[in-house]
């Protein structure tokens, strides 16, 4: 009798830690283009990478792997609370992917419930109105420097005006957005990240009960008048949500696209071709550079073979939206105006905000071109500095120099 041979033992990525990519390196925020490069070179479609020292997780790079990973929520669903109980406490990414009640980190039902309440109340933003909201707040940050010749467009322009701007869309009355903004300094400076937290969930609820007592037309309110029934608890992270998400990928899509225009010849000369120019730089940002290039995790509900490689259960498996649209199976050549970009996620946890955030960041970028025309970078490019970290794509100062203007009328 013939004795079966021994199966071959799976392909677990990154067996040995000392094969892993660190994905939290200034080296890999500084150039993570050639970091996806070398990283398919290496590996092919499925990378083994640390999110943070001693914090394993597979990278997907490949086009065709994500969507088939993205379109399966039944084997990858996105509930990483199995993960979060083999992860320390002190996880420096854990307070982004740790299990929330709201529709990015849930599935199945309960998934389909947020995100059923989310997708209906962004659906009733009025666009034509949103448009006036960017300007009403647009125009006195551009006012606020204007004069002076130069800004920090990072801090003086983009974080407060995607603030501003989120703000309104939830209808947040001004004594609350204040308490808001302060936590969200504490957070985003480091002074009290704890503190600032949780000021930053007071802040959320009061909105959440004045909505209650005041209903408007906002998001806010519509998300407590949804058939889903969100409970207090529910609500708040509802809303939380949507001030990350609004925040810093905004904030980051308006900074990385100003940055290509100011420093891409094919955008240079086209700093007054309008929404067009505009809109093309957008798209070739979400190619590139987009503001959450490695944040769709997903964490199988057991060991898994995908293009060769065993997935282990219950590890992050992250879609590099980034490298994925890096990929040379689906990339070629010049690329502006393609939107097949993976920059939005695909699936049921595709982002259901396309139109707001486009039309957010398209109109905050021309309303400061058109403002300062002569606007230019005020450093070298190679010395502008990526924020650290797996899971963002953003500049920490972006400096800008142009001629001192006297402020724009309003109103």
């Amino acid at each position: 009798m013939n004795t079966p041979p021994d199966p071959v033992p799976p392909q677990v990525p990154g067996r040995g830690d000392e094969q892993r990519v660190a994905l939290y390196s200034a080296e890999f925020a500084a150039d993570p283009h050639r970091g996806y490069r070398e990283m398919r070179k290496r590996y092919g479609a499925l990378v083994p990478v640390d999110l943070a020292p001693g914090v394993p997780a597979t990278l997907v790079i490949g086009y065709r792997a994500a969507l088939r990973i993205l379109n399966d929520p039944a084997r990858f669903p996105a509930d990483p609370r199995r993960w979060e109980k083999t992860v320390p406490a002190d996880c420096p990414v854990l307070p982004v992917l740790q299990w929330r009640p709201n529709a990015p980190r849930s599935a199945g039902a309960e998934h389909a419930r947020y995100r059923g309440a989310t997708t209906a109340a962004l659906n009733g933003v009025d666009l034509h109105a949103l448009r006036g909201t960017v300007e009403r707040f647009a125009v006195p940050l551009i006012n606020s420097f204007c004069a002076a010749g130069s800004a920090d467009l990072v801090a003086q322009y983009a974080f407060p005006l995607t603030f501003e701007v989120i703000n309104a869309m939830l209808g947040c009355p001004p004594d609350i957005s204040a308490r808001a903004a302060a936590a969200t300094a504490a957070i985003f400076d480091g002074v009290d990240a704890e503190k600032g937290n949780l000021m930053f969930g007071e802040a959320v609820q009061e909105l959440v009960a004045a909505k209650r007592t005041e209903p408007g037309d906002d998001v806010t309110t519509r998300l407590l008048h949804h058939r889903a029934g969100l409970d207090e608890t529910e609500m708040t992270h509802q809303v939380v949500a949507l001030y990350g998400v609004g925040m810093g990928p905004m904030q980051s899509l308006i900074i990385n696209t100003l940055s290509l225009i100011l420093t891409d010849d094919r955008f240079a000369d086209e700093m007054h071709g309008g929404a067009l120019a505009t809109r093309d730089a957008l798209d070739d940002v979400l190619f590139d550079d987009p503001p959450l290039p490695n944040a769709s995790v997903t964490y199988p509900r057991q060991p898994i073979l995908v293009d060769g490689v065993w997935l282990p259960a219950h590890q992050p498996v992250v879609i590099s939206l980034a490298g994925c649209n890096d990929d040379p199976e689906i990339r070629a050549g010049d690329h502006t105006g393609n939107r097949s970009h993976l920059a939005w996620g695909a699936g049921p946890h595709a982002c259901p905000a396309q139109p707001t955030a486009y039309l957010i960041a398209q109109e905050a970028i021309d309303q400061l071109l058109d403002a300062l025309p002569e606007i230019r970078l005020a450093v070298p490019a190679d010395e502008l500095v990526w924020r650290p970290g797996p899971l963002h794509r953003t500049l920490v100062e972006l400096p800008v120099t142009f001629p001192p203007t006297p402020p724009l009328l309003f109103g």
